[in-house]
């Protein structure tokens, strides 16, 4: 099976005269083939040869832009201000990618080392939710997130206050890891990546 059979097996080829035609773009170069879906960009594995179909052609000439979305920074008072060289959120195009949030109470500036686990899911939550207010967006929007824990023993109750925000029937794809630590010794620290 050669390349071009991989990339036309893996994806669903779009007549460019289609309405769809706006979700795909695609790239590929001698070491990687790369697709734009609705301007998040996916990189699918080594390619050894160039391949022309039919995808919609890209629609930005500016360097270093596959979708021709511009990015805006998303600030809000509502959630922690952000503590190093990184925006509380970006949306670019469709997309919307929260930065991870701790469970950090914004008017404080502090976490509560006291909390629970729940209670700080909950305000890491709450964190999330003031970013995407801020792109006009919600929870229900949410398609992925990936969940920082300090301690592996506290997924249950994380898992059950989780469950209460995103739901369990259409909730986003997760990852959830421990780490060895956490910024001032939370607990819990989400990030998400919503779309339009």
């Amino acid at each position: 099976m050669t390349a071009r059979d991989v990339a036309q097996s893996m994806l669903r080829v779009v007549p460019t005269n289609s309405k769809e035609s706006q979700l795909f773009t695609f790239r590929s170069s001698p070491r990687a083939m790369v697709v734009a879906v609705a301007g998040a960009v996916i990189v699918t594995g080594l390619v050894t040869t160039s391949f022309q179909g039919g995808f919609a052609p890209e629609t930005s000439s500016a360097p270093g832009h596959s979708s021709g979305s511009s990015k805006k920074v998303l600030q809000t008072d509502d959630a922690p201000a952000a503590i190093g060289p990184y925006s509380q959120g970006i949306a670019a195009g469709r997309m919307v990618f929260v930065s991870g949030q701790l469970p950090i109470d914004p008017k404080v500036g502090k976490i509560d080392n006291s909390q629970s686990i729940s209670e700080q899911t909950a305000l890491s939550v709450k964190n999330i939710t003031a970013v995407l207010k801020e792109a006009r967006l919600d929870l229900d929007d949410v398609v992925s997130t990936t969940v920082y824990l300090s301690d592996i023993d506290d997924f249950a109750a994380f898992n059950e206050v989780y469950a209460e925000y995103f739901g369990t029937e259409a909730a986003p794809a997760r990852a959830t890891v421990e780490v060895a630590a956490l910024p001032q010794g939370a607990k819990v620290e989400i990030s998400a990546i919503a779309v339009r």
